[in-house]
């Protein structure tokens, strides 16, 4: 496993996503097989469903709670300093555990401003329950705010991201800012698992299209993703990325798909 370094913390850079899946016993047996396939990372919400699954499966493991780094997010309609508060204390008690390692703002509510939920977070790290704090589906600009408005560093923002979703200025500003930038559906859905040119890089490597994918990203700086999956076979080929890497030439050809790259060349080292 390699892992993202920031806000003084080492976050493992792949992750286990539990979205999208029809029952709690899919959920847990995925989560299951994610920890026993070396995925140290879990990614849940109060939206999913799958916090009861993601509590019970870590719970049965023999994989040491110290030894994850649990992410959950706030609902909308959870936004407000009180509603923040309460809802964080159930996430823990559907998930079994005394505190989350991070604590997410799942999208922007313009019905509660961000400094509102901001300090629910911030006080809920001061009490011990969450241990970093960040945002999702945040824009550049939103991303600034948030960062304005919290005492406690962002540590990530959460948006989707893969070859066929650029994001240059958000990545640009968190390089520059030491942010986390989490990928959820890395692989778009499924949609990369027949692309030609991931198949084409990855016949070089012995690796499949979706793992070429997943590598683009963690190869990029300040980058993890979340893939997810109910199928053991793609749960253990997801995290198989570890052991090969791409070269600056296959990154760039990757990037191009979207456009020339020269804003961001730099950003990348490439």
């Amino acid at each position: 496993m390699e892992y993202v370094t920031t806000a003084g913390v080492d976050v493992p850079a792949l992750g286990f996503g539990t979205a999208r899946m029809d029952s709690h016993e899919e959920r847990r047996r995925a989560v299951s097989a994610a920890l026993d396939a070396g995925y140290r990372h879990v990614d849940t919400a109060q939206i999913y469903g799958s916090e009861p699954a993601v509590g019970e499966a870590v719970r049965d493991s023999a994989v040491d709670r110290a030894d994850l780094f649990l992410t959950t997010k706030l609902a909308g309609d959870n936004r407000a300093y009180d509603d923040a508060v309460a809802s964080t204390r159930a996430s823990l008690d559907r998930l079994d555990t005394d505190y989350v390692d991070l604590l997410l703002i799942h999208s922007p509510n313009d019905d509660v401003p961000h400094a509102e939920t901001l300090r629910a977070m911030n006080d809920l790290r001061e009490d011990g329950l969450v241990r970093h704090v960040g945002v999702s589906n945040f824009s550049v600009e939103q991303l600034r705010e948030a960062m304005d408005a919290s005492e406690a560093p962002i540590l990530t923002n959460q948006v989707e991201y893969h070859v066929r979703e650029r994001r240059d200025d958000l990545l640009g500003l968190c390089v520059e800012e030491g942010v986390m930038l989490t990928a959820y559906s890395p692989l778009d859905v499924g949609g990369l698992a027949d692309d030609g040119d991931l198949a084409e890089i990855g016949d070089r490597y012995g690796k499949t299209a979706s793992q070429v994918a997943l590598r683009w990203l963690v190869q990029q700086p300040m980058v993890s993703a979340v893939p997810m999956s109910s199928d053991p076979e793609h749960v253990r080929s997801n995290v198989d990325v570890f052991d090969f890497e791409l070269t600056a030439e296959e990154m760039r050809r990757l990037f191009e798909r979207g456009g020339p790259i020269d804003a961001i060349r730099s950003t990348l080292g490439l």
